[in-house]
């Protein structure tokens, strides 16, 4: 590759770059250098005006990936490789087939960056600090981290593609079981909001390795719980977790189950869920929407360990039989099997109406308090 006046002076007569030159010329610190060239597989060749038109598109539109991306602006220093040029290449090349319009390429952009930069946060903070703790006196952190790196790298990579397709495979398998077209982005769906109670009391009162740990451990338990059942973690945040179900008994189950779960832990504050049942718009993995609001708004209003739903949620279980509209109705309709020889009818869950009450911006609503029928497994 010809040098030119915008690059270090750390490439070889090759084109190839020296880590150790390249830390000399800009400052940085070698063993970063050598990490980023190990991870993303290049040296770094371009500048991003070259790297735009390497691949074949404008500036303009090369920023904004990258800025989707969630990369910074870094001028014009020589900082880009092989693969960043392929990347633009790739998502321009779908504009350009009409596969996506350039709005949707740059939504791809965000949402993946959005995600991955998490998850590499997460792993770097949480798994690679604790393999990389020196194994012996007198060994740095940097003597160590290379090789494990070196090692883990390929693992995780393949793990990485892997879980993506069994997730995409999974939507994909959501999208087209819906009904028509308008159904694939606004869906009927149950969404639960759990809350830890007295959170912030606690911030003030913990330790912050010991409040990481609660938080870790709740979001564990509510994971954990929330796939086993069927149910979709839409995120996390900290103290709270929004989950959505597509139906509203699995839901139901979930939010008591967490109430269950964690109400036998005694290290762990008492929880409340709020729920409710209705159209929720998808956007990057996230749900938003009248639907949405309501839940959030019935999880600030409810009791320590319980579960409220709105009378859309109430309706749902009604509808689907697994919870009576009273108890006057489940003795009739017990009696009325008893009479006819017949197995009554098995409700698994119980709900009791609460006071209405005006919520801004959605009118006057009704609560309902959400038990699990007794004798109903848990």
């Amino acid at each position: 590759m010809t040098v030119d006046d915008t690059g270090s002076g750390a490439d070889d007569a090759d084109g190839r770059v020296d880590p150790e030159a390249e830390a000399a010329d800009s400052g940085e610190d070698p063993l970063a250098l050598r990490l980023e060239q190990l991870i993303l597989g290049a040296e770094r060749r371009y500048t991003p005006f070259q790297a735009a038109r390497s691949a074949g598109v404008s500036m303009e539109l090369a920023s904004r990936f990258w800025r989707a991306m969630g990369f910074a602006d870094i001028g014009q220093a020589k900082a880009l490789t092989e693969a960043d040029v392929l990347a633009l290449r790739r998502l321009a090349g779908l504009v350009e087939a009409g596969l996506l319009s350039e709005a949707m390429a740059v939504q791809v952009a965000r949402s993946t960056g959005q995600t991955t930069a998490r998850l590499a946060e997460w792993q770097i903070d949480s798994f690679l600090e604790g393999l990389t703790e020196p194994p012996e006196p007198g060994m740095t952190r940097t003597e160590v981290t290379y090789p494990i790196v070196e090692l883990l790298l390929p693992e995780l990579e393949e793990f990485l593609v892997y879980v993506w397709r069994r997730q995409l495979a999974a939507s994909a398998g959501r999208v087209v079981q819906a009904a028509d077209d308008e159904e694939m982005v606004d869906r009927r769906l149950a969404v639960a909001f759990a809350d830890l109670v007295g959170f912030t009391r606690l911030t003030r009162r913990m330790e912050e390795e010991e409040l990481g740990e609660l938080v870790e451990a709740f979001e564990t338990t509510s994971a954990d719980l929330v796939a086993a059942r069927g149910g979709r973690l839409i995120k996390t945040l900290g103290d709270e977790v929004l989950y959505a179900a597509d139906d509203a008994g699995t839901a139901a189950d979930i939010a008591l189950r967490l109430v269950e779960t964690l109400g036998n832990d005694e290290t762990m504050p008492e929880l409340r869920v709020g729920m409710a049942f209705g159209t929720v718009t998808t956007r990057m993995g996230d749900v938003f929407g009248a639907t949405v609001n309501l839940a959030s708004r019935l999880t600030s209003i409810a009791p320590r360990d319980a579960v409220l739903v709105d009378s859309a949620f109430a309706e749902e279980l009604i509808r689907t039989g697994d919870a009576p509209a009273s108890e006057a109705q489940a003795a009739e309709a017990a009696a009325a099997a008893e009479k006819e020889g017949e197995e009554p009818p098995v409700y698994r869950f119980a709900l009791q109406p609460t006071w209405q009450r005006p919520v801004r911006g959605l009118g006057v609503i009704e609560p309902w308090l959400l038990t699990r029928r007794e004798g109903a497994a848990p």
